[in-house]
């Protein structure tokens, strides 16, 4: 399988935890995954490159694919469900980083392996994330450069999981040392959707009309932001974001104050946590089960070149 490269990005080691050779499939036959929301374009193509995976790795392999709709409890449900139906291995995008592991725990002690994507879970015996922490600094470093360095912020957050957690922490570390930016505000959710980001930024940039920047946690908000400032008339402002969705694409080639999205690479985060998941059925013991995948900043000057969440 392809090697995924060892070097060091900011503060974090992006890793290589997967042999070179592929793991051995024979003994997977069923595979339950559960993320955060299929609405989503991001959570709907992590889960059908995890599906391609197991077809190509395990032919006769049944894949069973839910949408936890940012709900706990219905998500806990669905690990109780796969746990009942007796998969081999489950991928889990938590709802909720923490809150989740009693579900793992569960789900362990029936003797499945559980694999967390995109967020942390509790418990998860390996671990395969975007650099969330890269890509809030790479949106937010170049957010920074297009306001000239200068002015007001807003940050439209989202649920509090381990990914959008860090994409914040990441902008916030990078914006700390431009003296002449202001975040104006940081802790409102708007629940990772096009509504939310909507919803969020109207109520923000009313309160606040002296506002040069925007980032948002992913791209739905960020369209929904950039809807806000039509609705609103507020121009001036550069929007950045994180995901490099298909959406987002679109939005960079057209008419928007969308600057800049850190790519997120479904393809690849999908690619490690099958072969991880198969290594842990096999009782392999993984080199690192903490997996991180380098995003890729896109912007208006590059987008044309940018090969999408299709790339492999």
């Amino acid at each position: 399988m392809k090697h995924f490269v060892s070097r060091l990005l900011a503060s974090c080691v992006i890793v290589s935890a997967i042999a070179a050779s592929p793991a051995s499939a024979k003994d997977l036959k069923a595979v339950g995954v559960t993320v955060v929301d299929l609405g989503n374009p991001f959570f709907g193509a992590i889960a059908k490159n995890i599906e391609t995976k197991i077809q190509a790795v395990a032919p006769g392999a049944k894949t069973t694919i839910v949408s936890g709709d940012y709900d706990l409890g219905k998500q806990s449900t669905q690990f109780d469900n796969f746990i009942q139906a007796g998969v081999d291995l489950i991928i889990v995008s938590a709802v909720d980083s923490k809150a989740i592991g009693a579900a793992v725990k569960r789900a362990e002690a029936a003797g499945i392996s559980v694999v967390a994507i995109d967020n942390t879970a509790d418990g998860a015996q390996a671990t395969v994330t975007t650099d969330n922490v890269t890509a809030g600094k790479q949106a937010c470093g170049y957010l920074a450069d297009k306001i000239g360095g200068k002015g007001n912020v807003i940050i439209v957050n989202g649920p509090q999981v381990s990914g959008v957690m860090d994409r914040v922490a990441g902008c916030k570390d990078v914006l700390k040392d431009k003296s002449g930016i202001k975040i104006v505000s940081d802790n409102q959710n708007g629940v990772g959707t096009r509504e939310g980001g909507l919803n969020i930024t109207t109520g923000l940039l009313t309160a606040n009309d002296d506002v040069q920047g925007i980032f948002t946690i992913n791209d739905p908000s960020a369209i929904g932001a950039d809807l806000a400032t039509k609705q609103l008339n507020r121009t001036g402002i550069a929007i950045a974001t994180v995901d490099g969705s298909p959406d987002i694409e679109d939005a960079l080639k057209g008419h928007t104050q969308i600057v800049a999205s850190s790519a997120q690479l479904p393809s690849k985060l999908a690619e490690a946590a099958v072969e991880a998941g198969i290594k842990l059925i096999n009782g392999d013991k993984l080199a690192d089960p903490n997996m991180l995948v380098a995003p890729q900043l896109v912007t208006r000057d590059t987008v044309a070149d940018y090969k999408g969440w299709a790339s492999k």
